[in-house]
């Protein structure tokens, strides 16, 4: 594979994870999402999930296995995340390095490809998880308050690198809306 398909996620919800429905997760036959935790699923000094984050959990429990799995060292912090969610998780996961999303794979008791990656990162997230086979979900991070005025330079630098070899944060496929 090349690095421009390593860093080409499956599908860009150019929003926050909390965008990231039950439907979209049938529309893509996914039956377990593997998500970063630090700024994919709460700003980097939170300590315990949101409410918002805990209903979006809810809704996605009863039909999509859930890990967390974290470069973040921290057991205390990403510890209490996973508690607060009722969910499994991994710390010091190296991403891109795959060996730890292997865990939570084996764990799923799932095809690969039934399984996201779901973060806010083409350098780890999308990285790992196209280097292990599964389906690459890139989302918008979610920053302290305050932060969203900033620039978000570490994604800019990995989307400026990501076109110069090629790459695109479009997804490979387009998501298509039901319309009922």
């Amino acid at each position: 594979m090349t690095w421009n398909k390593y860093l080409q996620p499956d599908l860009n919800l150019q929003s926050s994870v909390l965008s990231l429905t039950p439907d979209i997760i049938a529309q893509y036959q996914l039956k377990g999402l593997v998500l970063d935790v630090d700024e994919t699923l709460v700003p980097v000094k939170a300590t315990t999930a949101s409410p918002e984050l805990q209903d979006w959990v809810e809704g996605i429990r009863p039909t999509t296995k859930l890990w967390l799995v974290s470069n973040n060292l921290s057991d205390v912090r990403i510890g209490g995340i996973a508690r607060s969610l009722d969910l499994p998780y991994i710390l010091g996961a190296v991403k891109p390095s795959v060996r730890k999303l292997r865990q939570a794979v084996a764990a799923m008791n799932l095809p690969v490809e039934q399984i996201a990656m779901v973060g806010d990162r083409l350098f780890t997230d999308v990285i790992a998880g196209n280097r292990l086979g599964m389906f690459t979900i890139l989302v918008d991070p979610f920053l302290n308050p305050g932060e969203a005025v900033r620039s978000y330079p570490i994604r800019n630098f990995e989307v400026l690198i990501s076109q110069l070899v090629g790459a695109s944060i479009l997804p490979k496929q387009k998501l298509t809306q039901n319309k009922s």
